[in-house]
């Protein structure tokens, strides 16, 4: 059974096996299939007399049919008349996901930098689960990774607003999870993604090191992949440099397309400089866009910031925008030397690749997991700041100066003797200075 309505076939032929060909051809000639899903049939009829009868005389016996063939209780829905006109636009709203809105493919910007990630995108959009499955885009923050992962989901979700699909972020996921195993809703979570049609994953190197996290990936991906359905997966890293990341993951990952983005160029950072500003409504000299884009030279994101930040003097202090306003717009948004993260920063990355909440490394928890946390974001605290141990325990519910010496230590002799921790090491700084 490869279809609605084959499997709408398969019931009949059941029915009429105890009901007559009048029976039959009475009630459910005009009867469709519409959908089966979430163990539950729904069916249109044409109006409300016959849906009663269908469900009155005939609602249990299509019941044992399903369960026949599935082996599973099923539920029972009946539309009649113009209910299904209704029906239809609510599940397009259920299907609808608000992160893919401004993402399409005629807002990014192509260059010789990201031109190959961006022809691969489209054709997946155009073909899913037919080529270039999966597809692994990686390259540094802000280069436009998540643009191009939504815009697919945007191109197809325009294309059939009935395709399920599903977006996440790796640390997402894990949490997701941890939340599911608690609540002992494991099952709820395996079915929420094992049945989308399209599976949108941004930043998977959150899941490196993550056994039990990665183990239930291996059989999302199998399941969706098996099914001939697309994945498409953004990381800061190719698949090889992720050490902790399981084998049968890398290999799949590597199975389908590698896209790499890399930092724009000056003519190509320009191009996105002046669509940024249309799409805010400003239009900047050709002076200003070459002095944005002759300073800002890594990340799509700060050219946005800087933007964003001249609309602000615009409309907010009805400022001219002048090279001297854009000098100021630079210097508030980029980190001028070297980059020294905030506390809370290291304390949030960190938090989030143990999959832990912020309060619980600030707190007093001698979980083992949370313990190695805290100690970690104390190490990166006092090898990324100028912070003196007595301020970087205040961080912490004022812990003393020893305990944070013997915390910092710690990690020092873990990073000599334990290549994992190494690793872990240099994931979170990685993420801090993405930030």
């Amino acid at each position: 059974m490869n279809s609605i309505q084959d499997i709408w076939d398969e019931i009949i032929k059941i029915l009429s096996k105890e009901l007559t060909p009048t029976a039959i051809t009475t009630w459910f000639s005009d009867c469709e299939a519409v959908e089966i899903e979430d163990c539950r049939l729904v069916l249109h009829t044409s109006n409300d007399f016959k849906r009663s009868i269908i469900v009155s005389r005939f609602g249990d016996s299509i019941k044992t049919a399903l369960y026949d063939l599935f082996a599973s209780e099923f539920e029972l829905m009946v539309l009649a008349g113009d209910e299904i006109n209704e029906y239809s636009t609510e599940k397009k709203e259920e299907n609808s996901l608000p992160e893919m809105d401004g993402y399409t493919f005629d807002r990014f910007i192509v260059g010789a930098s990201n031109k190959f990630a961006h022809a691969a995108a489209i054709a997946v959009s155009e073909n899913p689960g037919k080529i270039y499955n999966p597809l692994f885009i990686y390259g540094n923050s802000g280069l436009g990774k998540t643009h191009l992962l939504l815009a697919i989901g945007q191109a197809i979700h325009e294309k059939d607003p009935t395709k399920k699909i599903s977006y996440i972020k790796g640390d997402e996921f894990t949490n997701q999870l941890i939340k599911s195993i608690k609540d002992g809703t494991g099952e709820e979570f395996r079915h929420k993604y094992r049945n989308v049609e399209l599976f949108l994953v941004d930043d998977i190197q959150f899941i490196a090191g993550k056994q039990q996290t990665q183990n239930e990936f291996f059989h999302t991906f199998n399941n969706i992949y098996e099914a001939g359905h697309q994945i498409v997966i953004t990381s800061d890293r190719p698949p090889l440099e992720m050490s902790l990341l399981d084998d049968r993951l890398r290999t799949r990952f590597e199975g389908g397309l590698m896209a790499d983005i890399e930092p724009p160029d000056l003519e190509t950072r320009m191009a996105i400089t002046r669509n940024k500003a249309a799409q805010l409504g400003i239009i900047l000299s050709d002076d200003a866009v070459i002095y944005i884009a002759e300073n800002i030279t890594a990340n799509i994101r700060q050219l946005e910031g800087v933007i964003k930040r001249l609309t602000a003097y615009k409309e907010i202090l009805d400022d001219v925008i002048t090279i001297d306003s854009v000098k100021r717009a630079i210097k508030d948004v980029i980190r001028i030397g070297t980059y020294i993260p905030t506390p809370e920063i290291i304390i949030k990355e960190t938090a989030r690749y143990y999959s832990l909440d912020e309060s619980d490394l600030r707190g007093q928890s001698r979980a083992k997991n949370t313990a190695t946390a805290r100690q970690v974001s104390m190490y990166l605290m006092r090898s990324l700041t100028n912070l003196s141990l007595k301020d970087i325990g205040a961080e912490y519910e004022n812990r003393n100066h020893a305990t944070v010496l013997s915390s910092i230590r710690k990690i020092e002799d873990m990073l000599k003797n334990d290549p994992k921790m190494a690793v872990t090491v240099r994931d979170i700084t990685s993420n801090i200075n993405s930030m």
